[in-house]
C-alpha cells in the first residue's frame, strides 16, 4: 500500500466512504502482492533446468556501473536449447541476446553463442555485436598508457562478427575454419591529439579468415566446475579484403583449467596470449580490460603487438544460487617477446557477487582493481 492511500484512509475514517476505500486498497495491495509473486516464482523457475523444452528462455536486466560507462542499465536474454530433447547427454546449446545503454552516451546490442550440433559431432561458434562509445585513447605501446590519466577522449563506432565452425575429430578434441570482420571508426578527435594514432587511418575495416584448433574437456560452458580448455587460434587478414595497405595476422591461445577445492568450491585458471605481426591497424593490436581479461583496467589503455596474461580466481558458492568470488593475475604488452620487461608487469586482483540465474549460468558483478584505476562490472556468464 503506497503512502497516498494510507493518508486518505486515515483522512476519511469518519465517513462511509472509508469502508469502500479500505476494500479497494485491499484489492490493489493484493493485485501487487500477486505481481510480485510472479516475479519471485519467474526468478525462482528461472534456474530449473527444463529437459522437456526445446528452447528454455529468461530475461533479466538491472542497473551497474563502471568506470568507463558510468552509470548504465544492461539487460541480457539468456537462452538453452536441444536440436533433440531426448538426447539429455550432449551438452545444450546456448545464446544470450545483450544491451546496454548508459549516461555517457555509450550503447551496445550484440548476440552470441555456442550451436551444439547432435551427439556434439560439430559446434558452431558466434559472435555479433555493435556499440556507439565514447572513449579514451592513450596511444600504443605500454609507455603510452603508464600514466592513467594522460588521454584523449573520442568516439568509436565498432562492428564485430565473428564465427568457428568446428568438427569433433576426438572425444574432446576439435578443429575447423573460422572467420572474422571488423570495421572500426575513430570520431571526435581534437587535432592535437591524433598524433596518438602514429599517423594511422582512424577508420579501420578488416576480414579474415584462419582457423581453431581446440581440447575441451569442460564439464559445462558457461559455468565449469571441472576440466580444461585450450585454444589456439590463427587469423589472416589480406589487405583486399579491408581498407589497408598490407596483409597483417595474429595468433592468439588460450588456455583454462578447472578443479574442485571443497563443497562448493572450484579454482579456475586462465592465460591467454595475442601477438599480431604484419601492418596491424590501432583497432587490431592487442589489449586487455573490461569485462573478461585484467577485469579492473580500462580495455584500450595498454595496447601493443603482443598482449599476455594469467589469472586465477576462487568461485564458492554461499547459499543457494549466491556465491563469491575472487581473483588475482597480472599482465603487460610489448611490440615483441624481446622487448619484454619485468617492470612492465601490471597486477590485478578483485572481488565478484555471483547470482545464478538460470542453470550454470551466472549474473556476475565484479569489482576490479588494476595499477591506478578500478571498474565495477556487470555481465552474464564466468569471465572465463
Amino acid at each position: 500500500m503506497g503512502v497516498t492511500g494510507v493518508k486518505l484512509s486515515e483522512g476519511r475514517a469518519l465517513t462511509g466512504d472509508s469502508v469502500h476505500v479500505a476494500q479497494a486498497n485491499d484489492s490493489t495491495d493484493g493485485e501487487k502482492h500477486g505481481f510480485i509473486e510472479k516475479i519471485k516464482a519467474y526468478f525462482k523457475e528461472s534456474n530449473t533446468e527444463k529437459r522437456h523444452k526445446r528452447f528454455d528462455f529468461s530475461v533479466i536486466g538491472g542497473p551497474h556501473y563502471s568506470s568507463d560507462t558510468k552509470l548504465g542499465l544492461g539487460l541480457v536474454a539468456a537462452g538453452f536449447y536441444r536440436k533433440n530433447i531426448a538426447d539429455s547427454l550432449t551438452t545444450p546449446s546456448n545464446v544470450s541476446l545483450y544491451g546496454d545503454i548508459s549516461t555517457v552516451g555509450f550503447w551496445l546490442i550484440g548476440v552470441r553463442g555456442d550451436h551444439i550440433f547432435p551427439q556434439d559431432k560439430q559446434r558452431l561458434d558466434y559472435n555479433v555485436y555493435f556499440y556507439s562509445f565514447p572513449r579514451h585513447f592513450w596511444g600504443i605501446g605500454y609507455a603510452a598508457g603508464s600514466e592513467a590519466s594522460d588521454y584523449t577522449d573520442y568516439r568509436e563506432l565498432y562492428l564485430r562478427a565473428s564465427v568457428d565452425y568446428l568438427f569433433r575429430i576426438g572425444r574432446v578434441f576439435y578443429m575447423g575454419p573460422a572467420a572474422e570482420f571488423q570495421r572500426s571508426v575513430a570520431k571526435d578527435i581534437t587535432p592535437d591529439n591524433l598524433y596518438r594514432w602514429n599517423g594511422e587511418k582512424l577508420n579501420c575495416t578488416n576480414a579474415g579468415i584462419g582457423f581453431r584448433v581446440q581440447y575441451d574437456s569442460r564439464d559445462n560452458l558457461t559455468a565449469a566446475t571441472s576440466g580444461f580448455y585450450c585454444a589456439l587460434e590463427q587469423r589472416y587478414f589480406p589487405s583486399f579484403a579491408g581498407n589497408m595497405p598490407k596483409d597483417f595476422g595474429y595468433s592468439e591461445l588460450s588456455l583454462r583449467f578447472y578443479r574442485g577445492v571443497w563443497k562448493g568450491g572450484v579454482l579456475a585458471g586462465a592465460y591467454h596470449a595475442r601477438l599480431s605481426y604484419g601492418d596491424v591497424p590501432w583497432s587490431q593490436l592487442s589489449t586487455f580490460g573490461g569485462s573478461s581479461t585484467m577485469r579492473g583496467y580500462y580495455e584500450g589503455r595498454f595496447r601493443d603487438k603482443g598482449e599476455m596474461d594469467i589469472t586465477f580466481e576462487l568461485r564458492q558458492q554461499v547459499y543457494r544460487r549466491n556465491g563469491l568470488a575472487v581473483w588475482a593475475g597480472a599482465g603487460t604488452v610489448f611490440p615483441r617477446f624481446s622487448a619484454m620487461r619485468f617492470r612492465h608487469i601490471l597486477p590485478n586482483a578483485g572481488i565478484g557477487y555471483r547470482w545464478e540465474f538460470k542453470s550454470r549460468t551466472n549474473v556476475r558483478v565484479d569489482f576490479g582493481v588494476g595499477r591506478g584505476e578500478t571498474a565495477f562490472i556487470f555481465s552474464i556468464n564466468e569471465a572465463f
